[in-house]
C-alpha cells in the first residue's frame, strides 16, 4: 500500500504540470506530517501497552483470587514491571497483554468447556503472535502447560468436552497466526532461517538478572549484582505477596486455590530453568521438541513468566492479608502506593533529530528502492536502524537497512555495497532495480571522502546528483554500467 501510494502520488504530479520546486514543498509538509504521526502513534502504542498489560492482569488475578483489591496490587507489579521498562526500544516486547488475557481465557474455557470458549482462547493466542512472536509461542507454552496441570487435578483426561474445546482453540489460534506465520515458514524453507543454540547461549539470563531493575528504588541492587543485561526482578511487592500466597494458598484448606498453587508455582520454576538457557538443559529440550524454539535466540525473555506465575500466588497473598486487617482499605492504598514507588523508573527518550534535506527531496521523487551508505558491518549494523527511522519521512524500501536477523546473502554483500559506487556494487544493486543512494559523508574520513567524491566523478554518467549539503548527497541510478 505504502508502495503504491508514493508511486501514485509521484506519478500525479508529474502529470498535473506543477513545478519541482512545489512538489518539494508539498512533499515536506506531507513527510513532515508523517514522520510526525509515525512518533505520536509510538508514544500511543507505548503507553497503551501499559493500559492493556495492567487490565489483563487484573482481569486474571481477580477470576482466580476473587478479589478486586489484590487484582488491582497485582496489575501494578505486571504493568509496570523491570522488564518491560528495560525493552521500551522493542515496541513488541511492551505487548504483553496477551500472555495473562490467553491464561484468563484458558481458565474460563477449563472451568466451563465449550467450543466458543476455546475459539476465544485461540483468537487470543492467535492475535498474540500478531504483536509478538515471542510472547506467541509463550502463551502457547503456557497454556499446553495449564491444560496438562488441570487435567491432572481435575481428572479431565477422559473428558471429551475439554479435549473438543481445546482442539478448537488450536485450530483458531492456527488461523488467527497464519498471516505471520506462513511468511517465516516460507522465509525457512527458502534460506534455511533457524538460530542455534549457541545463539541462545549468548542471550540467556543468569540468576543475578533476576534481581536487576533500572527502578529508583532496586539501585542499590545493581551495585551488589552488578549491571546485566535483563532486567528480571519482579519487584519486592510482588515477590513478597507471591511467597506469602503460595503459603496461604497450599495450606489454605481450598482445593481451587492449592490448584492454582501448583500450577502458577512450578510454571515460575520452570520459566526460571528455561531461561537459563541452553547449558541449564531445559531450554535445549524444548529447543529439540517445539520447532518454534529454532526461531527464538532470547531464553532470558522467559524471565516475564516468572513474573506473570507470580501475579496469581500474590493476589491470593494480599486477599489473605486484606482479610485479616481491621481496615483493608488503608493496607490496599498502601500496598499499591509501594509498588508503584518501587517500579518509578527513569525513562530518558533521546531528542528526535531533524530530518535530513536529503530525505525532503527523496520523499518528492519517483518511488524507488534505496541504497544508504555507509552500509557498516555486520558488528555496527545496529547503526543502520537511523536509516530506518529516516524512512519515514519518504516510505521507500531500504537496501541495507537493520533487523536481530540479518540475512547472510546481505552480509556476503555487504563490503562490495559499502564501497558504492563501483562496478561490482552496481552489479549486485540492478537485479532489484535500485533507484537512489544517500551517501552521509559527515560519516566519512578526510581520506576515504576523497576516494568517494573520485569514485562519484568516475561514475558520473550512471549517477544524476539530486541533493547535496555538507552533511549528505541524494543521487539518483540513472542507468546501469555494462
Amino acid at each position: 500500500m505504502v508502495r503504491s501510494l508514493a508511486s501514485t502520488t509521484a506519478t500525479a504530479s508529474s502529470q498535473s504540470g506543477t513545478s519541482p520546486g512545489s512538489r518539494v514543498r508539498s512533499s515536506s509538509i506531507r513527510c513532515t506530517s508523517s514522520t510526525r504521526i509515525s512518533f505520536i502513534l509510538t508514544v500511543v502504542v507505548l503507553l497503551s501497552s501499559f493500559v492493556a498489560s495492567g487490565t489483563a492482569a487484573y482481569y486474571l488475578v481477580r477470576y482466580l483470587a476473587g478479589d478486586r483489591r489484590a487484582a488491582a496490587i497485582a496489575a501494578i507489579g505486571f504493568a509496570y514491571c523491570p522488564f518491560v521498562f528495560g525493552h521500551t526500544p522493542h515496541i513488541q516486547l511492551e505487548w504483553t497483554a496477551g500472555l495473562p488475557l490467553a491464561l484468563l481465557a484458558f481458565h474460563r474455557l477449563a472451568d466451563r468447556p465449550t467450543i466458543g470458549r476455546g475459539l476465544l482462547l485461540g483468537a487470543v493466542v492467535g492475535a498474540q503472535a500478531l504483536f509478538c512472536a515471542y510472547y506467541a509461542v509463550f502463551a502457547v507454552l503456557i497454556v499446553a502447560y495449564a491444560m496438562l496441570v488441570l487435567a491432572a487435578t481435575r481428572r479431565l483426561w477422559t473428558d471429551a468436552r475439554y479435549w473438543t474445546a481445546l482442539v478448537a482453540a488450536a485450530c483458531a489460534t492456527a488461523l488467527v497466526a497464519a498471516p505471520l506465520h506462513l511468511p517465516y515458514a516460507l522465509l525457512r524453507k527458502q534460506t534455511g532461517f533457524s538460530r542455534t543454540l549457541a545463539d541462545a547461549e549468548s542471550f540467556s539470563a543468569t540468576w543475578r538478572m533476576y534481581f536487576a531493575s533500572a527502578a529508583y528504588a532496586h539501585a542499590w541492587m545493581l551495585k551488589l549484582v552488578g549491571h546485566r543485561r535483563e532486567l528480571l526482578f519482579p519487584g519486592f511487592v510482588t515477590s513478597v505477596v507471591g511467597v506469602l500466597g503460595t503459603v496461604v494458598g497450599w495450606f489454605g484448606g481450598r482445593s481451587r486455590l492449592r490448584e492454582t498453587v501448583i500450577l502458577y508455582s512450578t510454571l515460575a520454576l520452570l520459566a526460571y530453568w528455561a531461561s537459563l538457557g541452553p547449558s541449564a538443559g531445559l531450554y535445549s529440550v524444548l529447543y529439540a521438541l517445539i520447532p518454534p524454539f529454532t526461531w527464538l535466540r532470547a531464553p532470558d525473555r522467559l524471565g516475564l513468566i516468572v513474573t506473570l506465575a507470580l501475579l496469581p500466588l500474590a493476589g491470593i497473598g494480599v486477599s489473605a492479608a486484606l482479610q485479616t486487617f481491621s481496615r483493608p482499605i488503608l493496607l490496599t492504598g498502601a500496598l499499591a502506593t509501594i509498588a508503584l514507588a518501587e517500579l518509578a523508573v527513569p525513562i530518558r527518550f533521546p531528542t528526535v533529530p531533524p530530518v535530513e534535506p536529503a530525505y525532503r527531496v527523496l520523499a518528492a521523487l519517483p518511488w524507488g528502492p534505496v541504497i544508504e551508505v555507509p552500509v557498516y558491518s555486520e558488528k555496527f549494523g545496529f547503526v543502520r536502524a537511523r536509516y530506518m527511522l529516516s524512512s519515514t519521512v519518504h516510505w521507500m524500501p531500504l537496501v541495507d537497512a537493520y533487523s536481530d536477523y540479518i540475512p547472510r546473502d546481505f552480509i556476503a554483500k555487504a563490503d562490495v555495497l559499502g564501497d558504492f559506487p563501483t562496478r561490482e556494487a552496481f552489479k549486485l544493486l540492478e537485479p532489484d532495480e535500485v533507484r537512489y543512494a544517500v551517501f552521509h559523508k559527515d560519516t566519512y574520513s578526510p581520506e576515504t571522502r576523497r576516494d568517494l567524491e573520485r569514485r562519484l566523478q568516475e561514475f558520473s554518467p550512471y549517477l544524476q546528483q539530486r541533493y547535496a549539503d555538507e552533511r549528505t548527497a541524494l543521487y539518483e541510478i540513472i542507468t546501469f554500467p555494462p
